[in-house]
C-alpha cells in the first residue's frame, strides 16, 4: 500500500513538472523538478528483500547523484559531473547483477549509437571552441553507453529498459543544446528521463526476484 501511494504521487508530481511548468513559479521549478526524484529515492530505500542489500544501496546513491544534478544543471558542468557519477553508480549497480550476456546484435547498436552520437553532439561543441566540454561530453556518452550495456547484463526488462529511455532523454537533451532546438524538448526530455529513474529504482525488487530464482 505504502509503495503504491509513493508510486502515485511520484507520477502525480512528474506529471504536473512535465506539462504543468510554466504555472509554476520560477523560483519553485527546481523544487518541484527534485519532488519526484525524492521520491523515488525513499521508494527505493523503503524496499525489503533478499539479495538486494548491495544493488540496492548502489541505486539509491546513483539517484541521489541525479537528483543532485537535476538541481545543478543550471551551472551545466557541475550537473553533467553529477550525472557522471550517478551512471557509474549504477554501473557498479548492474555489474553486480551480471546474470545474463548481452547479445551481439545490442552491442553493435550500442557502439555505432555511441560513435555516432560522439561524432555529431561532441564535434558541434568542438566547432565552438568549447574543447573541455566537448571532452566532457564525450566522456558522458561513453558512460551512458557503459550504463545501458551493463544494464542489458543484468536480466532485468525494468533496468534495461529505465537505461534505454535514459539514454533516449540524454540524446534528446544534447541534441536540443548543442546541435539545434528540438519540438517539444521540455516534455520528451522529462518524460523519458522521469520514466528512466523510476524503473530503474523499481529494478531493485525485480533484481530481487531475480536472484531467489537463481538461488533455488
Amino acid at each position: 500500500m505504502v509503495k503504491k501511494l509513493f508510486m502515485a504521487f511520484i507520477i502525480l508530481f512528474g506529471l504536473y513538472y512535465i506539462f504543468l511548468f510554466s504555472h509554476i513559479p520560477e523560483s519553485l521549478q527546481l523544487i518541484f523538478k527534485v519532488i519526484p526524484m525524492l521520491l523515488m529515492i525513499i521508494l527505493a530505500a523503503i524496499q525489503k528483500r533478499a539479495h538486494i542489500k548491495k544493488y540496492q544501496l548502489l541505486i539509491i546513491i546513483g539517484l541521489v547523484f541525479c537528483m543532485v544534478g537535476d538541481y545543478t544543471l543550471q551551472w551545466f558542468l557541475v550537473g553533467l559531473t553529477s550525472f557522471l557519477i550517478g551512471h557509474i553508480f549504477y554501473i557498479f549497480a548492474f555489474s553486480s547483477a551480471n546474470e545474463q550476456p548481452i547479445p551481439r546484435w545490442a552491442k553493435i547498436i550500442l557502439l555505432l549509437y555511441g560513435a555516432g552520437m560522439a561524432i555529431w553532439i561532441a564535434g558541434s561543441v568542438f566547432k565552438t571552441g568549447e574543447t573541455i566540454l566537448a571532452i566532457a561530453v564525450i566522456a558522458y556518452i561513453a558512460v551512458i553507453l557503459t550504463m545501458g550495456w551493463t544494464a542489458i547484463k543484468t536480466g532485468s526488462k525494468f533496468a534495461t529498459i529505465g537505461a534505454l529511455l535514459f539514454i533516449a532523454s540524454d540524446s534528446y537533451l544534447s541534441i536540443n543544446k548543442f546541435v539545434m532546438p528540438l519540438p517539444l524538448s521540455h516534455e520528451v526530455i522529462m518524460l523519458t528521463y522521469y520514466s528512466a529513474q523510476l524503473l530503474i529504482a523499481l529494478s531493485i525488487l525485480q533484481y530481487s526476484e531475480i536472484r531467489s530464482k537463481v538461488l533455488q
